[in-house]
């Protein structure tokens, strides 16, 4: 019994020296967390109705925030068209026609005149085309279009259908296309200076509004977030107006000397300021040598007062093409003069410098988010007006590097505008020569070709990257259905670039009187006119 009580001490000391205990296990006991209570978070749904514009559409379904669904019973919110009164979103449309279009304008009485089964006067007998979206907008605010009114086409087949129907058509304005003609309808365009989307006739509204009998909350989202306010932007819109040969010389200095100074751009100049960029192609030097003008004068070596610079301020100009062939008529120092009195104006310059290097370089304009570049050249001289790496002149044309400088343009995302004073020919399509080096530059990526060299107005082209122009005529130069009839006639394209892409050209025309002053052309002169032209173009 001793030696039982003796051990059991033993055992004893030495597990509490230890601290362990064999015979028995621990484990330490962490509390559970309390229960976490978050609420799922619920995506709203929505329906969209069938009548809004793809691009809209697009917009919504990018943004994430909704769950579509096709029922809009069963829907949390809904968009739709709307009434005028505080619309979330105004889209605008447009009425358009192919570019080889004569007439301008049409009244809205017309075109919902042909909407509901009628002919029409300015597309007889033709339906309006529009894709089913445009049709189903439309229908929500003028009802069912009569059949035969309108002819549905898909959104890629638009532009080609409207060409070969001869037709007109109806679609949103970011979808509009350089080969489609804008009409203006009951005076208003979205093309025009001061276009107010509220009282313009070819609007859509919609709203986004919440089911009554499904109150759902949102989350906070700003008003752009649930529609954007339209598809129209004037803040993204830049226009470059482009116009042909100016030679301030003979009759039209002489005029311009007994008339005033402002007399050639009395009638016109309304239209030459209304662009965001005014171009003109300053043929000629100023120097404060140049002798008082003889209309008779028989030389072709010409120069202009330098006061007549005035003209071109009043007429707003903004860019001076500098290819032209009379540049260094009264040598380098003139040339030099002449950019000096640009560079004071603050006006760009290009297609020609004071070296060869600058006379090469584009000159890129920045407007509205839109990048535009201008570049231009001279391959028919003479000798004497290219600029050398050491003197000034026009830019001599290497149509390998400058074909390869706007394909680099046109890859960096730049709308290019490229010019060329090629080979004259008094006919209303270039010289077989000129059309190809043209249609080489719009092949490289250029969205406009203009062509400067030619003295009677020319045709049109189009190619995947946009238009050629091969001539546009005088501008201010005294040739009065001389030395061929159709000098007199005019053309100033006005190029229309929306958010970094080029949408549409306005043709303007004018028509010369009294060897100094265009006016704008009467409504039969401008329609032969165009007729004669887009049928030289092959249209």
């Amino acid at each position: 019994m001793r030696r039982l009580i003796l051990f059991s001490l033993l055992v004893f000391c030495l597990t509490a020296c230890t601290g362990a205990f064999p015979f028995r296990a621990t484990a330490t006991i962490t509390p559970s967390p309390e229960p976490s209570l978050t609420p799922t978070q619920v995506i709203p749904t929505l329906w969209i109705s069938p009548s809004i514009p793809r691009t809209l559409r697009e917009k919504i379904s990018d943004s994430g925030i909704y769950l579509e669904v096709d029922s809009k019973e069963g829907a949390d919110f809904w968009i739709e068209t709307a009434g005028n009164s505080k619309p979330d979103s105004r889209w605008v449309y447009v009425l358009a026609s192919p570019f080889a279009t004569i007439p301008d304008e049409v009244g809205l009485s017309e075109v919902k005149d042909v909407w509901s089964g009628g002919r029409g006067i300015t597309f007889q007998g033709k339906p309006i085309l529009m894709t089913s979206e445009t049709k189903s907008a439309f229908q929500d605010i003028w009802g069912d279009p009569a059949e035969g009114g309108v002819k549905l086409v898909s959104e890629s087949e638009l532009v080609q259908t409207a060409w070969q129907d001869k037709s007109w058509a109806l679609l949103p304005f970011e979808n509009l296309d350089p080969q489609l003609k804008v009409l203006m309808v009951d005076g208003k365009s979205p093309l025009i200076s001061n276009f107010s989307p509220g009282d313009y006739p070819l609007r859509v509204n919609f709203s986004f509004k919440a089911n009554p009998d499904k109150p759902v909350e949102l989350p906070e989202l700003n008003k752009s977030q649930r529609l954007p306010a339209s598809n129209f932007d004037p803040s993204l819109m830049t226009s470059v107006l482009m116009t042909g040969t100016t030679a301030l010389v003979r009759s039209t200095a002489e005029r311009m000397e007994t008339k005033g100074i402002s007399y050639p751009g009395e009638k016109i100049g309304s239209i030459l300021r209304d662009a965001d960029f005014t171009h003109v192609s300053n043929e000629v030097s100023f120097t404060p040598n140049c002798p008082k003008p003889d209309p008779w004068f028989i030389n072709l070596r010409f120069c202009s007062n330098p006061a007549y610079i005035q003209l071109l301020e009043e007429m707003g100009v903004d860019i001076v093409e500098l290819t032209g062939n009379h540049l260094l008529d009264y040598n380098a120092d003139a040339f030099l003069y002449s950019y000096s009195l640009y560079q004071k104006e603050g006006w760009k310059t290009f297609g020609g410098g004071v070296d060869l290097e600058a006379a090469r370089e584009p000159l890129i304009v920045e407007h509205h988010g839109n990048r535009i570049a201008l570049i231009g050249c001279n391959p028919v001289g003479p000798d004497f007006v290219w600029a050398t790496e050491k003197s000034p002149g026009a830019a001599p044309c290497d149509f390998e590097s400058m074909t390869a400088k706007i394909k680099e343009l046109h890859d960096e995302g730049i709308l290019v505008i490229a010019t060329l004073q090629d080979q004259e020919n008094y006919e209303p399509m270039p010289l077989p020569e000129v059309k190809q080096h043209l249609d080489a530059f719009s092949a490289a990526g250029a969205a406009v070709v203009s062509g400067s060299q030619s003295h009677f107005p020319q045709g049109f082209s189009f190619s995947a990257n946009g238009l050629i122009h091969y001539g546009l005529g005088n501008l201010f130069f005294d040739q009065m259905d001389y030395p061929v009839v159709g000098t007199r006639r005019e053309f100033y394209d006005k190029h229309f670039f929306y958010n970094g892409k080029y949408i549409s050209t306005e043709v303007l025309t004018g028509m010369l009187e009294d060897y100094a002053q265009p006016r704008p052309m009467t409504p039969e002169e401008r329609s032969q006119f165009l007729s004669d032209i887009f049928t030289a173009s092959g249209w």
